[in-house]
Formats: structure tokens, sequence, C-alpha cells
């Protein structure tokens, strides 16, 4: 099975980075490529200029196969016009008072079109682009393949791997309510689509008929061996490389994924209006208890501060995303931990 997905992606073991959007870098996706994996690049928020650069870096970086991803607009996102943009950040001036910063002025957009950033990555011409937040449109995946690069979709749910199986994606990231950072789930709301690795992946596998990437709670080799036994036909591993010194993750936030207690994540919509997991702080707290925009605005104006407090390694203003596996996250280089996960397939 793990053969399938070798030779679909072209990698010699199937073990793939997560995608961090927002924390992704050139070093940390080259260094799981190299090592025979699938290092993956998280595009989100990047313009088309600014996504060709990437591709151009991991070219220089590495000649093994790469993936890019993006996220797919679900039609729900708020524009500039539609927020009381006064109102949020008023909300968030103690923030930003804080780290001694000024508030931010609206945007034109809060993010780039899906477009233009899918022309730049077609341009690109990575070994995989995946998707997440829903069904990449027909013609997208027509247009990949023209091109000869291989489609991964994710899905939270059996529904949603269903879903994409039809719609022609190559293979499918099951992806187990353990998992840090957002849950992408499109059929219905993220809080009703919280089903755990151990009953996903194999009911995925029983229902769609291409190859089926396990993530969620898996940082060593007992994961990658529970998920073979699942029928998954590779391993998509987040928090564990995040807390490796390769990955763009600060200080700060490396030493609270290894600080975490076994019951110390938790889902909040606080930082971006999106579900997603991390390691409660201080920001994440206080937000909850004050009005959450809807998303983008959300994550724009909270990201003002937090990129302020990430160049300022302070770790309770920053969003640290971290799955429930992250206690198992303890190996500090890239090549080290891909080892680990090698010895449990």
């Amino acid at each position: 099975m793990t053969a399938a997905l070798e030779a679909l992606l072209g990698i010699r073991h199937p073990i793939v980075l997560g995608a961090f959007g927002g924390l992704s870098n050139v070093e940390l996706t080259a260094a799981v490529s190299e090592q025979g994996g699938l290092g993956q690049y998280g595009l989100y928020g990047y313009p088309a200029e600014r996504i060709r650069q990437t591709a151009d870096a991991l070219r220089a970086a590495t000649d093994a196969p790469i993936g890019l991803n993006l996220w797919l607009p679900t039609g729900d996102e708020v524009t500039p016009d539609r927020i009381d943009i006064a109102a949020l950040t008023t909300r968030l001036a103690p923030f930003y008072a804080e780290l001694g910063i000024q508030p931010p002025v609206a945007p034109d957009a809060f993010l780039p079109g899906f477009a233009e950033q899918f022309e730049a990555v077609l341009d690109a011409r990575p070994a995989v682009v995946s998707f997440v937040y829903g069904v990449p449109p027909a013609d997208a995946v027509a247009a990949a393949h023209e091109r000869g690069i291989r489609v991964l979709g994710t899905a939270t749910t059996v529904a949603e791997a269903r879903a994409l199986a039809a719609g022609g994606v190559d293979a499918i990231v099951a992806s187990g309510a353990e998992a840090g950072g957002h849950r992408v789930s499109f059929l219905r709301a993220a809080e009703d689509s919280l089903v755990g690795t151990l009953a996903l992946v194999p009911q995925v596998v029983d229902a769609v008929d291409v190859p089926v990437i396990a993530a969620g709670g898996i940082a060593d080799r007992r994961g990658v061996a529970a998920a073979r036994a699942l029928g998954a036909h590779g391993v998509l591993v987040g928090t564990a490389f995040l807390a490796t010194r390769e990955s763009a993750a600060t200080s700060a936030h490396r030493d609270a994924i290894r600080a975490v207690a076994d019951d110390g994540t938790a889902l909040t919509r606080a930082l971006s209006g999106r579900l997603a997991r991390g390691i409660p702080n201080r920001a994440m707290r206080e937000l909850e208890g004050a009005p959450i925009a809807p998303f983008p605005a959300q994550n724009w104006a909270t990201g003002a501060f937090r990129a302020e407090a990430a160049r300022r390694d302070q770790g309770e203003l920053l969003s640290l995303w971290a799955g429930q596996a992250a206690p198992l996250a303890r190996l500090d280089g890239a090549a080290e931990l891909f080892a680990e996960l090698r010895a449990g397939l």
C-alpha cells in the first residue's frame, strides 16, 4: 500500500510534511524532501509573486519532489468593507499597545485571490498541489493534471473524503481531530466534524479508491505503525516537525510544544476566526472573552500583533498551533525525526 503512494508522488518514503500556513519555510520543506518524503509548503496569504519566489527558493534548495498547499475560498470570507475595522482594532488595542505598534490600517483585501495564487502554483510546477477547506474546482484539477502535478485534498469526515474522491483528487489526507492548527472541515461546521484519527482513517480507506494519508496524533514510529494498521498508505506529520530546529517556529513556540501536558491543547476560534487547535496562552484566553470577528478579519487583526510577538519571541502573544501528540515531539532535528518515523513503516 505504501508503494502506491510513493509511486504516485515520486517519493521514496510515504511520509508527508504538514503544510504550515504562515509557518512554512524553505529549510524544513527541503529537508523532508531530501530525506525521501514529501516536503510541503503552505502558501496561505501569499500573492502570486511571493509564490513564484518561494518556488524558486525551493528549487534551489532541493531537486526532490515538493508540494505546495493552498486554502480554497469557502464563500463565507468577509471583506474589509463588511467589517467595522475601527471596532475590531479597538478591541485589540491593548495587544498593539503592549508591543508598541500601531493598529493595522484596513487593506483593500484581506487575502489574495485564489485564481492568481493557483496560476502561480501551476507556473511553479511542483510535484504536488494540495488543498484544504474544500474540493478543488474541476478545471483546477484538470489544469494540474495537464502539467503532471498530483492533487491532494484534505478530509475531516468520511463524507468529505467521498466528495474529494468524486472531485478527482489523486490522494486524500484524512485529518483526525487530534491534529494541530486549523480544522479544515468544509461540509459541516468544524465543531461538528471532530472525528478522531483512529475512527476516521479506516472508514475513509473503505470509502474511497484513492490512497489515503493519515494525519493527526502521529509523532513517532508507533503512530506510523498504527496508521499502517488502519490501512493508510502514508502519514502526514505536522507538530513533531514544527518542533525541530529547521522549522520556522520561534524558540518560544518550540519550547511550548516540548513543555505541553498530555491534555494541554485546546480548540479555539479566537486567533483567526476559524476553529484551530493550539496551546492556550494569554492571547488565546483573553481573546476568548471578547467578540470574535469572522475569518479572515480576525486573523488579519490579530496577525499584526502576532507577527511582532514572533519577532520578539514572546510566546504568550503567538498562535501556538500544536496537535494532541505534542508531548511526543521530542526530537530536535528533521533528519532524526524522519528516521524515527521511517522505523514505523
